[in-house]
């Protein structure tokens, strides 16, 4: 699991922008590390390291443009552009979508489509603008989904993981028995051999080695069965005394 915290990357030109973003960014235990980087310098999207992009749209050109880059990144972006006089949504763009993979920070990279949140910068209220409240709001919503998608992530993998060990342990079990038989008669052959009356120092030595390997195996096997026994046990639900039989023993 991931113990740093989330990146967010402002991309703009403007210091103000990223100031107001990180003023109204709300409260949080462990809040992201911000990122300032320009506009023309975010040449390498799918290289980039970070998990939320927030960028400054100061035209429908540059807006064009940084459409096309973050949708590039395939991960989710909240794009500032100049628009009507409200706080809203404006678009919401899916972006392509690409196969699961981990960059070089070690962050995974979904394979489903990321969005593209546009919203208008123009929205006053009481003199100050909407824009830094809503995509600090957004922003935080977004981050915390994304955490719980990468711990739901390892979750299945821990989850798979374990249930073919699962597979293997009672495959093993099952095959316990047949396993025994054929040490049974491995050990009894040894024993025989180093027994036999003539056999040569290298026979013999090599009917020792059988035989200790033999019963090493066989010793690994008893403790299997001791630790399957012992696992069946706890499995087993909690023992329950009727309160009408606690009340009758003295």
């Amino acid at each position: 699991m991931r113990l740093s915290r989330p990146i967010v990357l402002i991309l703009s030109a403007n210091p103000a922008f990223a100031r107001e973003l990180a003023a109204y960014w709300p409260a949080d235990p462990s809040p992201p590390e911000f990122t300032v980087l320009e506009q023309n310098l975010f040449r390498d999207p799918a290289g980039s390291d970070y998990d939320l992009a927030i960028a400054d749209a100061a035209s429908p050109a540059s807006a064009a443009d940084l459409k096309h880059a973050l949708a590039a990144a395939a991960r989710p972006a909240i794009l500032i552009r100049p628009g009507p006089q409200s706080p809203f949504l404006l678009a919401q763009l899916p972006s392509s979508a690409v196969n699961s993979s981990r960059d070089n920070s070690g962050r995974e990279n979904s394979n489903r489509a990321c969005s593209i949140i546009e919203l208008t910068s123009d929205a006053m209220h009481a003199g100050y603008p909407l824009w830094p409240v809503i995509a600090g709001l957004l922003g935080r919503e977004i981050l915390l989904r994304c955490h719980a998608e990468e711990r739901a992530s390892e979750a299945e993998t821990i989850r798979a993981a374990a249930e073919a060990e699962a597979t293997l342990g009672g495959y093993i079990a099952e095959m316990r028995h047949n396993i025994n038989n054929a040490l049974t008669s491995v050990l009894g052959n040894a024993e025989l051999l180093t027994l036999e009356p003539g056999i040569s120092a290298a026979a013999l030595a090599q009917s020792k080695t059988i035989l200790n390997m033999a019963l090493r195996l066989h010793e690994i096997f008893r403790r299997f069965s001791s630790i399957e026994k012992e696992l069946s046990v706890s499995a087993r639900p909690p023992f329950k005394i009727h309160p009408g039989r606690a009340a009758g023993v003295k």
